[in-house]
């Protein structure tokens, strides 16, 4: 949530060359150990596939694109519904799927699942999509991004919860949202039958939900996915070197969450904000499955809630990608996708009681 410098996506507007500093500049270090580079160009990882090294620039050129944060909400979620729209089409493509709206519990939802019909071993699971977004948009077709390959490679039910967000609703209307929709599903499903993931602003509600879940004494799903954004705000070294790695620079200023209008009034000590905050929240979390990018401003954010879910005692399982930013997953062809989805399948088919 915190590194919005403009949108999610737009990370950055240039693609960056070979390693080299500038001959007028000079790295130094300061007493406190922020580091002085002022010009420096970075080659593209050589350890990820070919297939992103050739859609990485592709990637910050559709970024650039994105309008500013500040820009009218209508403006926001058209750009990113037009989209999300064709990575969902791809998608189907790729992976075939039955999709329909239900409203459970008063939220409206979309139901997805596999073409060829949701498998015997999992006719007793349920998955629960967060879309991404900054709190802002991802409604329907963002969650379709994030659901489709999962129920299809899955062969498993996936709900995407079209959650209240800014700047209409503020925090904890999203929470109250997810919390109705897994009341209802506890109805059909046990809890261990149940699991919930999101990327992004879909990470974070994941984890806000489960410690609002805990805090309410409600039993908490099977299993959960924190992606591109977990338990703790966005901080740490990939918040400044992300945006460096994408071509975007140093950020002058970190955007923090209550610069989102879903928080405003919300407080950053608030553990059903940040459940990373509360060390005996974070020991009541089930198996948790993080993913993240070396040129995602969340890895170090991410990397850092999987040390505090583990000192705690939860069971965590991370998943670094190298040369992935945030998000990688929502484009379909990349073979570092296909392992994120893979990944994301195993993890719940292996947790979830069947």
């Amino acid at each position: 949530m915190r590194a919005l410098h403009r949108s999610i996506l737009a990370l950055c507007c240039s693609t960056i060359g070979a390693s080299a500093l500038a001959q007028n500049s000079s790295p130094g270090v300061t007493p406190d150990g922020t580091v002085t580079s002022p010009a420096v160009t970075v080659p593209y990882s050589s350890l990820a596939s070919p297939e992103a090294r050739a859609f990485f620039p592709k990637m910050l050129a559709a970024g650039s694109k994105a309008p500013p944060l500040n820009a009218p909400i209508a403006q926001n979620r058209a750009f990113y519904d037009r989209m999300n729209s064709d990575r969902a089409a791809r998608m189907e493509k790729i992976y075939p799927v039955k999709i329909h709206s239900e409203t459970i519990a008063g939220v409206g939802t979309d139901v997805v699942v596999p073409a060829q019909g949701v498998s015997s071993e999992n006719a007793h699971r349920v998955l629960v999509n967060l879309h991404g977004g900054a709190f802002l948009w991802g409604a329907h077709s963002g969650g379709l991004v994030e659901s489709i390959p999962i129920a299809s490679i899955g062969r498993i039910k996936v709900i995407t919860v079209d959650y209240r967000q800014g700047p209409e609703h503020t925090f904890p209307a999203a929470s109250d949202d997810v919390e109705a929709v897994y009341r209802a599903l506890l109805k059909q499903y046990k809890p261990e039958e149940i699991g919930i993931y999101g990327c992004s602003a879909g990470g974070f509600l994941t984890g806000e939900a489960v410690a609002r879940f805990i805090a309410d004494k409600v039993p908490v799903p099977g299993a959960i996915g924190t992606f591109c954004g977990s338990v703790v705000e966005i901080t740490g070294d990939s918040a400044y070197v992300a945006p460096v790695l994408n071509g975007q620079g140093v950020p002058a200023h970190l955007l923090g969450f209550t610069d989102l209008p879903y928080f405003r009034g919300a407080k950053a000590n608030d553990p059903l904000v940040f459940p990373g905050l509360s060390p005996t929240l974070l020991a009541k979390f089930p198996p948790t499955l993080l993913i993240t990018g070396t040129r995602d401003m969340t890895m170090s954010s991410v990397i850092y809630s999987d040390e505090l879910l583990n000192q705690a005692g939860a069971k965590t399982e991370l998943h670094v990608w190298e040369g992935m930013w945030h998000s990688f997953f929502s484009d379909p062809e990349l073979p570092e996708s296909k392992q994120a989805y893979q990944v994301i399948v195993n993890f719940f088919l292996r947790h979830l009681e069947p």
